[in-house]
């Protein structure tokens, strides 16, 4: 049996756009939904401790979150049925108890798996190792990345060290660990090291479920434009876009191509918000969306010149897979993760060449660009990672656990 962790996608009732990480963890539950009757759910509740989820509240909270995600529910019905549901959800959570969830892992006529996809909660060891030792379950998490430990200047304060000791749990605990690259496994394998054990590690990429709308549902574009999809952060390197579209739109005018934000405001952004809010120039040219379901972002991003992602650091790149899915080429910055995503497809750029941005958005933005044709022949032959593809392969990982996990020493 797999118990899934839902706390991160219950913590985000009300919030009408995903992050990645949400992504991934709606699709784990919808999965698991669809094609395992003995999966089992779980989540911390209010006084951090796990406790066993029912599947019908499972079912009805992901069917209501995905909906409105994906622009199939008003807003206004989203949250205001998401909250309903998510106070009963905690009710329940809290009434159940830790010994609920331990009385229904050790009941599993297999040995279970507990399963952690997102990176909420993983600090708190203790309740992992109970998981492990009083529930008999196999504890198996999935790492996103290592930024905050290693770019500690793009995190909150204090991030870093609430992120290691995320790590530090999963090193000491996790019986097996998935990742979704190669940079984060080489990064993660330090602090397995010095925990002395050495779980199995699978890296998975990660699928998407973007596809093309008709043609006849997406309305020309007025002029060229570009889409960069991503919270705005420090380390997304928003500033250097800004000060190029500053410039592009000085010198330009009403020739200058339109800059699309998708993406809510995150955090340490002054300076990008200051701009946003003050800057005359950029008014018409740079446009914010912060609230956009997946229906209209497709949409948007499909008629994009190319997507930009000038970010310093990364786990994965989802939004490079979900613009090649629709066809759209896309810029990137040269760091190791954008490469082992995006492969021989994009341009790389150094995230602190301003000339070279400069000139590439250019020349995609021109009508006849030839070095836009010559990525979108080398997007010809790629193919969209598939979710099928990632769970077939996290399915495989799980079951062979029990055998090769023996090796792993127990604290």
């Amino acid at each position: 049996m797999i118990v899934l962790d839902l706390s991160r996608l219950l913590s985000r009732a009300g919030r009408e756009t995903p992050t990645g990480i949400d992504r991934v963890e709606l699709a784990y539950a919808e999965h698991l939904l669809a094609s395992d009757p003995s999966a089992g759910f779980a989540a911390a509740n209010d006084i951090g401790r796990l406790a066993w989820l029912p599947r019908p509240l499972a079912q009805e909270f992901a069917d209501r979150i995905g909906s409105a995600w994906r622009g199939q529910a008003s807003a206004a019905g989203h949250n205001r049925g998401l909250r309903r549901l998510a106070w009963k959800i905690r009710a329940r959570l809290l009434a159940g108890g830790e010994r609920g969830l331990i009385s229904h892992l050790r009941a599993s006529p297999e040995p279970p798996v507990y399963l952690l996809v997102s990176h909420h909660h993983l600090e708190k060891r203790r309740i992992f190792e109970r998981v492990r030792s009083r529930g008999r379950a196999r504890f198996v998490c999935l790492v996103h990345d290592l930024i905050p430990i290693e770019y500690p200047e793009y995190a909150k304060p204090g991030q870093a060290e609430h992120h290691l000791r995320r790590i530090e749990t999963a090193a000491a605990f996790a019986d097996a660990v998935i990742v979704n690259s190669r940079v984060t496994g080489e990064a993660l394998q330090p602090h397995l090291d010095r925990a002395g054990r050495a779980p199995p590690m699978l890296v998975a990429p990660f699928g998407t479920e973007l596809r093309l709308r008709s043609v006849d549902s997406v309305s020309p574009p007025d002029r060229p434009y570009f889409v960069y999809v991503s919270t705005i952060e420090a380390r997304k390197n928003h500033l250097l876009l800004l000060n190029l579209w500053r410039r592009l739109a000085t010198e330009l005018g009403a020739d200058a191509p339109r800059l699309f934000l998708i993406g809510q405001r995150g955090w340490e952004t002054e300076n990008v918000v200051d701009m946003l809010d003050r800057c005359p120039a950029l008014r018409g040219v740079v446009v914010e969306q912060n609230v956009l379901p997946d229906t209209e972002m497709v949409g948007l991003l499909q008629g994009a010149r190319a997507l930009l992602l000038p970010s310093f650091a990364e786990g994965f790149g989802f939004p490079v897979i979900e613009a090649f899915a629709l066809g759209v080429p896309a810029l990137c910055s040269d760091i190791p993760a954008l490469r082992e995503t995006g492969g021989a497809v994009p341009e790389y750029l150094d995230p602190l060449d301003g000339p070279g941005w400069r000139g590439a958005i250019l020349d995609y933005a021109a009508a006849a660009s030839p070095r836009r044709e010559a990525q979108l022949q080398r997007l010809v032959g790629w193919q969209p990672a598939r979710w099928e593809d990632h769970f077939a392969m996290v399915r495989g990982f799980v079951s062979a656990a029990p055998a090769i996990s023996d090796g792993c020493r127990r604290d």
